[in-house]
């Protein structure tokens, strides 16, 4: 039976599909160490404008894997990624202006380029973009001030702490412990330390076992309550 001419066309699609994906698979092996290649090999495939490529040559410089560290370097293929719109190079460029590694310091680029990673869901930048705003650093002075920067910090720290992010669970711990952005609630407080104690973090496993010293038993089984439910969505994302 002749192939109709809609499944020829569909399978040269699949076929062009499988050669893209090799292509990529290839790449993505060569700079994970999966080959014998060179740097030069790698830093070809980031020549060619493949995004992960440069994300992972930035990171090998900022990390002098294979190569003599080089923040400016790092900087420089990091923000090849960024600007094709790679969410961890976006985390790791404001990472570098944070802290002023391979570019001078600069709170209002790194506040940038964690929004930028933060909204397409890198639950990294959205922690930092939240503690941006808790410390008011590279907010615009139009923008927000006062309670509203905690409000914008309880934000994207819940956007992170959905995620599983056990730093930003223990930081918005810390806002409802506080009243800082949300209501003053230390049952809340203590389910999200529960969920970040849960991960190892000492911060959220140091404050949930103070917090808990000043809960009631009533309160106690409403926050181990909440910190179940925490759980259970975050395991269902």
């Amino acid at each position: 039976m002749k192939a109709s001419k809609l499944e020829t066309v569909r399978d040269i699609g699949r076929i062009r599909t499988l050669l893209v994906t090799l292509s990529v698979a290839v790449c993505l092996a060569t700079l994970m160490g999966c080959g014998n290649s060179t740097l030069e090999t790698e830093r070809m495939y980031a020549m060619q404008g493949y995004a992960d490529a440069q994300y992972y040559l930035g990171v090998m410089y900022a990390k002098g894997d294979g190569v003599a560290e080089d923040d400016a370097e790092a900087v420089k293929w990091y923000r090849k990624a960024a600007e094709q719109g790679h969410d961890g190079a976006q985390y790791n460029l404001g990472l570098m202006y944070a802290n002023g590694e391979g570019v001078p310091e600069n709170a209002a680029e790194a506040m940038k380029w964690y929004r930028k990673a933060a909204e397409q869901g890198n639950a990294r930048a959205q922690n930092n973009l939240g503690v941006m705003y808790k410390r008011g650093v590279g907010v615009p002075e139009d923008d927000f001030w006062g309670w509203e920067n905690d409000t914008e910090a309880v934000k994207w720290y819940r956007k992170a702490a959905e995620q599983g992010n056990a730093t930003a669970q223990s930081n918005l711990g810390v806002m409802y412990e506080n009243g800082e952005g949300v209501p003053k609630d230390d049952v809340v407080a203590y389910a999200w330390y529960s969920a970040a104690a849960a991960s190892g973090h000492d911060n959220g496993c140091e404050n949930r076992d103070d917090i808990k010293r000043r809960l009631t038993l009533s309160q106690l089984e409403k926050g181990q309550v909440m910190a179940r439910e925490i759980f259970e969505r975050i395991e269902k994302r």
